[in-house]
């Protein structure tokens, strides 16, 4: 007597079963997140106000800045979720280069930097009138250097552990990874504005194209990855 084995699926059909959390969740949370900090923060002094100033608006400004500090705090969250979801996504594509972990570490220091600069502003509008207007350009210029310059740093660790592999391995549309390495050289060269304030305009191509540029890529990230026909 003789027992029939279960069919099998030809090789060349087989497919890995789909990988990885839906990567577009967390991105329009944190978008989400973003736009009302923009919206609510649209009268944040420029860094090169001067020290009365700043501390004029923080006293005039105290509960719109708490909102937006708030809002900027939160948004390190989805954040972190979605380079924790781009890290397991490229792993469940079979990508074992580096990429994956630079994005994932990427991801979550560009949380922490807009944490960073969402606590120092929310601590600026706790100053009082008689705190010293160099006391509040100091959390100022921290909230800036931390939500500026040093997020777009990091956020190009971000794109770039992305869209390499997305390059190498075909993952993206070629014209869609070509975009996230130039973004994540535009965030490298805005860490310049350390050292001169003029390259300071780099900072909103990384911060508002990188978002759009997240957006494209978790529609178009596939969470399967064919095998190779024999």
């Amino acid at each position: 007597m003789t027992t029939a084995s279960p069919p099998t699926a030809p090789a060349a059909s087989r497919r890995r079963a789909p990988h990885g959390p839906p990567l577009l969740v967390p991105v329009l949370v944190y978008v989400a997140l973003t736009i009302a900090y923009v919206a609510v923060n649209a009268s944040t002094p420029q860094p090169t106000a001067s020290a009365a100033d700043v501390l004029r608006h923080d006293l005039d400004h105290s509960a719109q800045i708490k909102v937006g500090a708030f809002l900027l705090i939160a948004s390190a969250t989805p954040l972190t979720v979605t380079a924790a979801f781009l890290y397991r996504r490229l792993r469940a594509l079979a990508v074992n280069a580096p990429g994956s972990a630079i994005a994932l570490a990427g991801g979550v220091l560009a949380a922490s930097s807009l944490a960073l600069s969402g606590m120092a502003a929310w601590t600026g509008a706790r100053l009082t009138s008689d705190a010293s207007p160099a006391l509040a350009r100091v959390l100022a210029d921290l909230s800036f250097a931390a939500g500026g310059p040093g997020f777009s740093l990091t956020s190009a660790l971000l794109i770039a552990g992305v869209a390499v592999p997305g390059t190498v391995a075909r993952l993206l549309p070629r014209p869609l990874a070509v975009l996230g390495l130039v973004i994540a050289v535009v965030g490298v060269l805005s860490s310049l504005t350390f050292a001169v304030y003029g390259f300071v305009y780099l900072v909103p191509i990384v911060r508002f194209g990188g978002t759009l540029w997240l957006i494209a890529t978790a529609i178009l990230l596939p969470r399967t990855r064919p095998r190779a026909k024999e």
